[in-house]
């Protein structure tokens, strides 16, 4: 069964890497990028982010699942800034 589902990620993976940019056609890289996010105040900065980022016009892609993961991800770290009182300022989390 997880056999399955690495083998079907790995092929989407794959198709992904082959794929234009689906906003300017341009060729898609793979690199190390960070995302800074703000809610109510409250700055959320996650760094070491793995993705593809196309070379002409910068639109980021995630492998699959991996858009959903950052957004719980982030959707943590400010509950754990809000409950610390961290309003002000920003809370960094480094992947790498």
């Amino acid at each position: 069964m997880v056999a399955n589902r690495d083998k079907t990620r790995t092929s989407s993976v794959k198709a992904l890497m082959r794929s234009p940019c689906s906003e300017c056609g341009g060729s898609l890289r793979r690199k190390e990028i960070t995302q800074e996010f703000e809610n109510e105040g409250v700055r959320v900065r996650v760094s070491g982010i793995r993705a593809w980022v196309c070379s002409g016009c910068g639109e980021i892609y995630f492998a699959p699942g991996g858009a959903q993961r950052m957004a719980d991800a982030v959707r943590s770290l400010f509950a754990l800034a809000r409950s610390e009182k961290q309003h002000k300022g920003t809370v960094v989390a480094d992947l790498s």
